[in-house]
């Protein structure tokens, strides 16, 4: 665990930008408009893990695809207005790029919706790939996911870190045999650390820095 990757990808809502409030809204009116009874905001931050392909079957049955069309509509017409970076994201994704590094991001939010999101904060040109769901043959926890990321990378060195803020960031990282670096605060209610822990945590973007990018911080005229 020395040595240093040359390739890092990210998980994206509450990794890069701060979403929940935004994911919560769109999940009670998509709950109420289909009749069930809406999750809390705690909830929806220990349920939140899979794309909606993965998890909105075991939800709404056969009418999942009327209620994915529904949570879609809903989100997007408010997220980028009310999109937030994580504290220190851009800074680092800078230095980063400064250093070398092969940049990506693999999130199971919907694959059009995050590069949209990319674009709208300015960011598409920090990463080499933006993977979202429905954009492999299978979401994340697959590994056909990562590949798809880690398409353009070199593939040299030590092993891609896989940045994340849940359990099954930490899972998708061992799956697909990379480095699962746990991003902010250790939820013990996600009982999924237990079968997969993260190698390394890091509970800000400063932190990370510290220790991955040392004498690599960029000038404010280098930040995108």
């Amino acid at each position: 665990m020395t040595e240093k990757p040359r390739a890092l990808v990210f998980d994206w809502d509450n990794t890069l930008v701060d979403s929940w409030l935004t994911i919560h809204e769109a999940l009670v009116l998509t709950f109420t408009a289909m009749g069930h009874e809406p999750w809390t905001l705690d909830e929806t931050k220990i349920r939140v893990r899979h794309s909606l392909r993965d998890a909105f079957p075991a939800l709404f049955g056969a009418r999942w695809e009327e209620a994915r069309k529904l949570y879609l509509d809903h989100f997007t017409a408010i997220h980028l207005e009310r999109l937030v970076p994580i504290a220190g994201a851009i800074e680092f994704l800078a230095a980063a790029k400064n250093a070398g590094l092969y940049l990506a991001v693999l999130s199971n939010k919907t694959g059009r919706i995050l590069r949209r999101e990319a674009e709208h904060l300015g960011w598409s040109d920090c990463f080499a790939c933006l993977v979202g769901a429905g954009d492999a043959s299978a979401d994340k926890p697959d590994p056909a996911a990562m590949r798809l990321a880690l398409a353009g990378s070199k593939g040299e060195g030590a092993l891609p870190w896989y940045i994340g803020d849940t359990a099954l960031d930490m899972e998708c990282a061992a799956r697909a045999g990379c480095v699962g670096v746990l991003f902010g605060k250790l939820d013990p209610a996600d009982s999924g650390f237990e079968k997969f822990p993260p190698a390394r945590h890091f509970e800000s973007f400063r932190e990370l820095g510290r220790n991955l990018l040392a004498g690599s911080a960029p000038t404010s005229s280098e930040i995108p």
